[in-house]
């Protein structure tokens, strides 16, 4: 915070460099760096921000507050309904999308070993009319087991 004090130049002759005194009014000898400067040196940056607080119009302050908390609340709010919908999706997913994976999964082995067992009695077949003996019929109804079970 800045204090303000009124100094009588009748206290101040001679220890300021802005005296009245006709000699230095028009006398450019005394320079800024001749004078100590008060600054704090334990003063932060955040107390020097939080200073710049009282050049702020309170009117323009309240504004700056309520936009800042509303987006805040705005964006609590936001993160709250995207959480829910992750959680939604997520476990939909485990409920219903994992099983029905591996649920397909399972059609395509049934399938798969199906058709391996086509392919299987379809090679036999071809092999089957010579492994009769030479006097059997080869025109007589193939049965679903193969010759040797």
């Amino acid at each position: 915070m800045v204090k303000v004090e009124i100094v009588d130049e009748k206290d101040a002759q001679g220890t300021s460099p802005y005296a009245s005194h006709d000699s230095s009014r028009t006398s450019s000898s005394v320079s800024l760096d001749s004078v100590d400067s008060n600054v704090d040196k334990d003063e932060s940056v955040l107390d020097r921000i939080a200073a710049l607080v009282d050049i702020v119009p309170p009117t323009t302050r309240h504004a700056i507050s309520t936009k800042i908390s509303r987006t805040a609340s705005l964006l609590k709010r936001a993160s709250k309904v995207a959480g829910n919908v992750v959680w939604i999706v997520t476990t939909s997913a485990l409920l219903v999308a994992l099983p029905l994976a591996l649920a397909l999964e399972d059609e395509a082995k049934i399938v798969a070993q199906e058709k391996e067992l086509l392919e299987q009695q379809q090679g036999q077949q071809m092999l089957a009319p010579a492994a009769y003996p030479p006097g059997s019929n080869p025109n007589q109804p193939q049965s679903l087991v193969p010759p040797g079970f």
